[in-house]
This record gives structure tokens, sequence and C-alpha cells, in this order.
């Protein structure tokens, strides 16, 4: 088995990481570097013909994409302790969680990244103004997520850390790299993503 990913600031191969890491699964990464374009390479592509990271490839030739889908497989081998759940409730609320920070938390981030920052101002066709525009999305987005989690709760779901907070963490903490304020402000997302970032599978 081998993983195929990027060093911070990708949110993507963090995830796993992280789910690797609550898991105490051994995951050694190939490290690919972006800025040269090492995931746009011909050996790459066959890998994933997207051209994106992160790509698990399995002994038997088979490849996951998807940090998502990586990490479902990944809990499907490794059960203990799961991090999808365990009930028909607990597995379809999880899943919710997960839609909606892809949703409202990490699509704006990922456009401002990609319209508005100046790294990605030679990589791509950018529309700044749209892209600027998901300033106020994003921070609209924080604010639905800080009045969600204001019961008390430990984690996202519950009292138990599970996928939708890696998901969270990973895009948070690149909003805020980038030039976005996804936390000032918002205590309870201040005091979770506190919570979170103790944890030592947050250094991965």
């Amino acid at each position: 088995m081998r993983f195929y990913g990027a060093p911070m600031p990708a949110p993507n191969p963090r995830r796993v990481r992280i789910f690797a890491a609550e898991k105490s699964i051994s995951l050694p990464e190939i490290p690919l570097d972006l800025r040269e374009r090492d995931h746009k390479s011909a050996d790459h592509l066959k890998r994933n013909s997207l051209g994106q990271v992160p790509v698990l490839e399995l002994d038997d030739g088979t490849t996951i994409t998807e940090t998502v889908s990586i990490c479902r497989y990944l809990d499907a081998v490794y059960q203990d302790p799961p991090m999808f759940g365990r009930t028909p409730v607990e597995i379809g609320v999880i899943d919710m969680w997960i839609r909606r920070i892809e949703i409202q938390l990490a699509e704006p981030t990922r456009m401002f990244w990609r319209h508005a920052h100046p790294a990605t101002a030679t990589l791509v066709e950018q529309h700044v103004v749209f892209g600027e525009s998901n300033r106020l999305t994003l921070s609209r987005a924080m604010d639905w997520f800080d009045r969600e989690i204001s019961d008390g709760r430990s984690f996202i779901t519950g009292n138990t850390y599970t996928m939708p907070d890696i998901a969270a963490l990973t895009m948070i903490d690149f909003a805020t790299l980038i030039g976005l304020d996804p936390i000032a402000g918002r205590k309870s997302v201040a005091a979770w993503h506190e919570r979170v970032s103790s944890r030592p599978s947050a250094t991965a």
C-alpha cells in the first residue's frame, strides 16, 4: 500500500494523515511537489487521471482517490476506532456532516483560493470579483457552523471525534492560512478548534 500526498499546506493529504494517525495506521507517504507540478506528471496521471492528490495505491494496483473515499476504505480495513459511525443513525449523521462541511465550508474556501489568491494567479484563469465574494459566503457559513455546535457538544457530531472533525479542521486551517478569517469572534468554533488541534493527530 502506497500513499501519494503532499506536505502542508495541502489540506487533502493532511486529512488522510490525520485519519491514519487517529487509527494508528502506518501509512508511509510518497510526497509530490505541487509547486513543481509533480501531480501533473505522466506517471501520476496514470494513478489519478485528474492529476490530484492524495492517491492510495493498493498492493494489487487498485488506486483510490478523493480523501473521504480513501478514509472510508481505511475505516473498513482498520475498524477500530470507527470514524464513520457504528449504528445507522451515527452513519447517517456523520455522512450528513461531511457533506455539509464540503458544501458550506470547503467550497467557498476553494473558490477564494482558486479565483482570488495570488498564489494561483499564474495557474488558472481567475475571476477575482467572484473569488473575493467568497469571503462573505464563508463568513456566513462559519456563523451558521458556530450556532450549530453551540450546544456544548465536544465534537461536531457529539462526544466522539469522527471524520467530520477532520474534514472541518483541515479546511478551516487552510482557510486561515490563505488569508480568510473563519474562527475570529466565533466562540463555539474557537473552543472546538482548540480541542481538535490539541490532539496529537493534528500535527500529521
